[in-house]
């Protein structure tokens, strides 16, 4: 079943749809983990169905429906990242060679005489190369073919592909709503609460945390940095442990997260979840502290030392607290 925002937004684009309003580029933009992919994949099908329902969604059962669930439909394309054939791992980029494949398929006569339907995701994995190649085939549509973009960053989408997109907008559901939806997968209210305070409210977020550990881990760097501030624990050390595995990005956003939570509730403004930190008294130093914390997690793939500029900041954490 879809989340209820989930299926607020396909109703809502079926709708769209079905009074010939839908555009022939589609960008599908919002939050991480609000479940676009599943919706972009769900808009297919129905754009594909041969006997949509009255709500204009797949029925399921015709010819096109099985072929799309058996992943062999010759009308719809889907595009990601691809695997190395060498190394067997995921390029970090989509690139001009699969953006020319598509717009070649674009040209081609629908095998089942209706629409040709393609998806692109991540959309900003795009290079530069592959958005220019993109933007011809924006520049020259077809009737009946639909291209789907979907994205967490739209901004980093260049604008002349934003600007000929139709934006299919996901927005965080109301924070009762998100609490239903998370007690329904088994959480109670108690533990269900504080994840999506801990979220801000962003429930697929809170999910990911409750089934893989992420809560636990933003305990662990809380009492990090409390250990920091109290002269109890090296910088250095700490920075090498966060840094040490493949959750370091996820370990400094945390970090980033309960510093500016412990700032928001100094200056007394409302706050979903207590951070557990004491904010250091000069909010202008903790604010440079922050923005450079989130810099240090743009660069983790960079080949600069990481682990030095984040045990400085760790150090400056502690001296900001005397």
């Amino acid at each position: 079943m879809m989340a209820p925002w989930q299926q607020e937004v396909l109703d809502k684009t079926l709708a769209i749809a079905a009074e010939g309003r839908l555009g022939h580029a589609l960008c599908l933009v919002g939050p991480e983990k609000m479940g676009k992919l599943d919706v972009a994949q769900q808009l297919a099908r129905a754009l594909l169905c041969q006997s949509p329902k009255e709500n204009k969604s797949a029925c399921g059962e015709c010819r096109s429906c099985v072929f799309i669930k058996a992943g062999t439909h010759p009308d719809f394309l889907d595009i990601s990242y691809e695997a190395n054939e060498k190394t067997g791992k995921l390029y970090t980029n989509i690139v001009i060679d699969q953006i020319r494949r598509l717009s070649q398929w674009f040209s081609l006569t629908p095998q089942f005489g209706g629409a040709q339907v393609a998806i692109v995701h991540p959309a900003d994995g795009m290079n530069y190369a592959a958005c220019n190649a993109l933007l011809k085939t924006l520049e020259e549509p077809s009737q009946n073919r639909f291209l789907i973009l979907v994205t967490d960053r739209p901004g980093a989408l260049p604008a002349t592909i934003r600007s000929r997109c139709q934006r299919i907008l996901f927005r965080l559901p109301e924070p009762s709503q998100s609490l239903d939806w998370l007690k329904q997968r088994g959480y109670a209210a108690d533990i269900a609460g504080p994840a999506l305070g801990a979220a801000r409210g962003h429930p697929g977020l809170a999910l990911d945390w409750l089934e893989h550990g992420g809560l636990q881990m933003r305990r662990e760097v809380q009492a990090d940095m409390n250990a920091v501030a109290a002269n109890k624990m090296s910088p250095i050390e700490l920075a090498q442990r966060w840094l040490g595995d493949d959750q370091a990005d996820l370990r400094l956003q945390f970090a980033a997260d309960l510093s500016l939570e412990a700032a928001g509730q100094t200056l007394g403004l409302p706050k979903l979840v207590k951070s557990g930190l004491t904010a250091p008294p000069d909010f202008m130093k903790l604010s440079q502290w922050y923005d450079a914390l989130n810099r240090v997690r743009s660069q983790l793939d960079s080949p600069i030392r990481s682990d030095l500029l984040l045990a400085g900041l760790l150090r400056e954490w502690r001296a900001m607290q005397h």
